[in-house]
């Protein structure tokens, strides 16, 4: 365009800008461009999490071979560790406070180390989810991939780490008198239920640790009172047999003492089913269900808030 000045000179204007007046959302739109980190659909989360299966396994893999990299025994502290915590648990609970009563000696001792090995699976998975996105965050901030792939990669790394140690397990049944049967057959189902429960609450402790750290600090004691609770060192219903039976009730349909009695139930041939509580299985499935789906939404919400300010 051109426009003619006072003085009979000649000058020239840019043409109006077919941008003019857009608002910044709708230049974006014009042009196909998104926010960086920008929450997908859950739909498309799921299919970008799939796509990243991969990265997930080595990940977990790599975190699994350099967690013991600096002790001279290496990977052999995976099955030290949950053992010396059950031979001080049997001292003290077994010996001291008699916590074995109503259960032989052949029975007592399978028990307790399925409780520890069990038990730490779940408390492992949450701690090591506290920390998956606050520990991670070089990570987080330089690549763009699922955040709940941490979490879930950290979960996996937990399973992998209890099925090493069930061959220690497996050994301590059969030194027992527990050989194996039809019922061993129950530790798939039963490890995956529980897998899908604690990466649940892995993906449920990542969002919340990644505000507030010091959550690490706390959930020891919360995972110290949750144990004493689940019955992993005696029996919920015989120690609660002179107290009202919906104590008990509660206490064996919380998620850690379901996976527990029931691995036991497969394992240990004195451990019948009259130690159970009613509508295990169902239980057992709802505890995953609910917790997996749950936490993976709750972790899927917050997606675009990671590893930001």
């Amino acid at each position: 365009m051109s426009e003619t000045t006072h003085d009979g000179g000649v000058t020239l204007t840019a043409p109006p800008s077919p941008d003019d007046g857009l608002s910044p959302a709708a230049l974006a739109a014009k042009y196909g461009l998104a926010v960086s980190g920008a929450r997908p659909g859950l739909i498309e989360y799921v299919r970008q999490m799939w796509g990243r299966r991969h990265f997930i396994l080595a990940f977990s893999q790599a975190k699994l071979t350099a967690q013991y990299s600096q002790a001279k025994l290496g990977q052999l502290w995976q099955v030290a560790t949950p053992l010396l915590n059950a031979l001080v648990y049997y001292l003290i609970f077994g010996l001291i406070l008699n916590a074995s009563r109503g259960m032989s000696h052949d029975v007592y001792i399978p028990f307790l180390v399925t409780g520890v090995f069990v038990f730490t699976f779940t408390q492992s998975s949450v701690m090591a989810g506290v920390r998956a996105i606050a520990g991670n965050l070089g990570l987080v901030r330089a690549l763009h991939f699922p955040r709940a792939s941490l979490p879930i990669s950290f979960a996996l790394q937990q399973l992998q780490q209890l099925l090493f140690s069930m061959i220690v397990l497996f050994v301590i049944v059969i030194g027992f008198g527990s050989y194996p049967g039809p019922s061993w057959l129950l530790i798939v189902p039963i490890l995956a239920l529980q897998f899908l429960f604690n990466t649940g609450l892995a993906l449920i402790m990542a969002r919340m640790g990644s505000k507030t750290p010091d959550l690490a600090q706390l959930m020891p004691f919360v995972m110290r009172t949750w144990m004493y609770a689940s019955g992993v060192m005696f029996s919920i219903p015989v120690m609660l047999k002179d107290k009202p039976a919906w104590i008990a009730d509660i206490l064996q349909w919380n998620p850690a003492a379901v996976y527990m009695d029931l691995m036991r139930f497969a394992l240990i041939d004195g451990y019948g089913s009259g130690n159970l509580p009613a509508h295990v299985w169902a239980v057992a499935l709802g505890w995953s269900v609910l917790v997996a789906v749950g936490g993976f939404v709750y972790f899927w919400k917050a997606e675009e808030r990671y590893g930001r300010g």
